[in-house]
């Protein structure tokens, strides 16, 4: 009869404090000390990545723990030469669990002569010796099907949908979620039915990229308090472009909702000025000292969430449990909502 081993955890450079914090919460669920496996991921003189795991790993069930944000080339590499370094220690299995995963809005060709840079980034994880993938919120889904390894994509909108419960207890009447663009109505909708309140959209179109020609709201936000729900803010010009045109259309307050939180250029100036009360991220990527000053801007942990998936995968039990509001609430008790 097979031994079976404890999940070990080993993190690149991308976002240390969640993976320690993921260590954490595992090791109150094991009622044991669960922690990073030593080793080193640094880089030579001239860039190139290198790693050294200091630890026997031989038979053990390794978990990966690194997003691929910004810089989005080196976390990728760190991720694949951590995987091969795993390979070639005789790991039972690997699976990457990524937070955020880079490039995936380039899904498709938009155009003539452009990559599918998802898919090739999928192609080079699993040659890499990747055997699952564990991820939060695909900018699309669709990318599970580019590998040939089973990939979980778990949801934001259940932690988030907690929040909200929590933060608009007893004005819920008055609250509708709002879908940045009409391709996100999906994702705004779950969150909507999961709160019970109304949906609107604002139907924006580009000029170029980068830059919002037009925008219009479809539904009624009048005296309403505005809840954008998605799933990437880049640079926060959408963003706050988009709590104008809810302001300027009756909303009375304008809070926000994304889950990874990729706030580059003038994205935190953006939005400290913006007319947005609060903008809600996941720590996915590791939030700058910018971002945890920013007056607006307040992030809930993924932890609980990774930790309890991480468990699940290594027990062999069902990760989609996870999104069931009803599952998550005892795990998120304590933290940053009342149980």
């Amino acid at each position: 009869m097979p031994v079976m081993t404890e999940p070990k955890l080993i993190a690149g450079n991308a976002n240390r404090p969640l993976a320690e914090a993921i260590a954490r919460r595992m090791s109150l669920h094991r009622g044991m000390s669960v922690h990073l496996v030593d080793a080193r991921v640094e880089r030579f003189n001239d860039q190139e990545v290198f790693v050294e795991v200091f630890e026997n790993v031989r038979g053990e069930d390794m978990f990966i723990i690194q997003s691929t944000s910004n810089p989005a080339n080196d976390n990728l590499m760190e991720l694949l030469i951590i995987a091969d370094a795993l390979k070639r220690s005789s790991a039972a299995r690997s699976t990457a669990v990524i937070p955020y995963f880079g490039y995936a809005r380039q899904d498709r060709r938009t155009k003539a002569r452009t990559p599918i840079s998802a898919k090739l980034v999928a192609n080079m994880i699993q040659t890499a010796g990747i055997d699952r993938v564990l991820t939060l919120d695909l900018h699309a889904t669709q990318i599970q099907g580019f590998f040939d390894i089973p990939v979980d994509n778990l949801y934001a909108a259940p932690i988030f949908a907690l929040d909200v419960l929590h933060h608009f207890k007893g004005k819920m009447e008055n609250v509708t979620v709002v879908s940045p663009d009409v391709g996100g109505v999906a994702r705004a909708r779950e969150l909507a039915k999961r709160v019970g309140c109304a949906l609107a959209i604002v139907d924006k179109r580009r000029e170029k990229p980068g830059e919002v020609a037009e925008m219009t709201v479809i539904g009624d936000v009048t005296g309403k308090s505005c809840i954008i729900v998605d799933d990437i803010c880049d640079t926060a010009g959408t963003l706050c472009k988009a709590a104008e045109v809810l302001i300027e259309a009756g909303a009375t307050e304008v809070h926000s909702y994304i889950t990874h939180g990729v706030l580059s250029g003038p994205a935190v100036e953006r939005i400290t000025a913006s007319v947005m009360k609060s903008l809600v991220i996941t720590d996915s990527i590791e939030p700058t000292v910018a971002v945890r000053a920013a007056p607006n801007i307040r992030i809930v942990p993924t932890a609980p969430l990774f930790a309890q998936a991480i468990l699940n995968t290594w027990s062999g039990t069902s990760v989609s449990s996870l999104f069931d509001m009803e599952t998550l609430s005892p795990i998120y008790e304590g933290i940053y909502l009342p149980g």
